[in-house]
């Protein structure tokens, strides 16, 4: 069980720090479009494009990255207070995922496959003048996060079973 946990944990971890050099490619070209736009007058739709297919890159790519170091957005009560056990803790934390978090990515793996399958069929492309013509790559990378997520939830379901057996 731990090598699975290991190699999930392995991928989750290369994928998010590849993910995050996007954050220094997203800011260089945002200056790069700023000051041709306002020094040149010289604006272009595949940059405006290219900026926003790397946010929704980073956000998506780092997803399983930001769940694997427990960053996430925690809405509870009585997660952080110091009357939970790590028992405790570990089996909100199985119920949360098994509850929430896999039928949320399995839902929109389900609905998303569709309009990915769609795009990919039709090379779908930026309906723009001068946009972007792979659009159905970005949307396939919907697919590609969310089955990341899956992927990481099912590591941290291990840990947190480990954690809930082994604990007092």
């Amino acid at each position: 069980m731990k090598n699975i946990i290991s190699i999930i944990d392995n991928l989750t971890e290369w994928v998010g720090k590849t993910a995050s050099w996007l954050v220094l490619a997203m800011v260089l070209l945002i200056c790069y479009d700023v000051a041709m736009r306002y020094l040149f007058q010289q604006g272009s739709v595949a940059l405006q494009e290219l900026e926003w297919h790397l946010f929704a890159l980073i956000f998506l790519l780092g997803s399983a990255y930001t769940l694997k170091h427990d960053e996430h957005v925690r809405v509870d009560i009585f997660y952080q207070s110091r009357f939970v056990s790590d028992k405790q803790r570990a089996l909100i934390n199985i119920l949360g995922t098994l509850f929430f978090l896999f039928p949320f990515c399995i839902l929109i793996l389900v609905s998303s496959w569709p309009f990915v399958e769609n795009a990919f069929y039709y090379n779908e492309g930026s309906p723009d003048p001068g946009g972007l013509p792979y659009r159905y790559l970005l949307k396939g990378s919907l697919l590609i996060a969310f089955g990341l997520l899956v992927l990481q939830g099912f590591s941290g379901l291990l840990k947190n079973i480990i954690t809930f057996t082994e604990a007092k």
